[in-house]
């Protein structure tokens, strides 16, 4: 059984990360964070008696879960409401900041120029781009085997798929983002 620090020291580690994986997925932050929050509570209501190693397979499954269900409810939604159009803008600030985690080559975290930091954050937002461009399985497994750093066979059971699948969707994520990133003068 997990105990109430594991359990919390789990959900701090994990946040961030889940957060940026539903967002990528339902392009909405205000609904990421309802996502994640309510994963969160899910995991920590129904299952926060199981040990802390079956955590992590627990919650990615369990975000995955709520992630589909928040699909249904906005396709329920605007089946009802076809007559009102309501998008809204993508503005608003991220609170996560992806270069705040990476790493110079001497091994510090920030300690770049402001010419290389622009660099950098414009080589990442192509990036992201590109990965939200992704199909949603290629998405969600490219997002669960690198960002996530799960093995195949976790990604498998929190995708609800095969683990040939799951090698597949991974490898197409690869070679499209290869593709695209070298068409935007990115190379590895």
């Amino acid at each position: 059984m997990a105990s109430d620090k594991e359990l919390s020291d789990f959900l701090a580690s994990i946040e961030k990360r889940a957060f940026k994986r539903t967002a990528y997925t339902v392009r909405d932050d205000d609904a990421a964070l309802d996502i994640v929050q309510d994963a969160m509570i899910r995991l920590a209501e129904k299952y926060a008696d199981r040990p802390a190693a079956e955590l992590p397979l627990l919650f990615q499954r369990i975000l995955s879960n709520a992630t589909m269900d928040w699909f249904r409810r906005r396709k329920v939604r605007s089946a009802v409401e076809s007559n009102f159009s309501n998008f809204e803008g993508n503005g608003g600030d991220e609170d996560f900041d992806l270069l705040e985690m990476l790493e110079t080559q001497d091994g510090s975290l920030g300690a770049e120029g402001a010419d290389a930091e622009a660099s950098r954050t414009q080589m990442l937002q192509a990036i992201e781009q590109e990965v939200a461009q992704l199909p949603a399985r290629q998405r969600e497994a490219f997002l669960l085997r690198y960002w996530e750093e799960l093995d195949v066979a976790e990604t498998a059971t929190v995708m609800g798929c095969s683990e040939g699948s799951v090698k597949t969707h991974c490898s197409r994520a690869v070679h499209a983002l290869a593709k695209a990133l070298r068409a935007k003068g990115i190379a590895p």
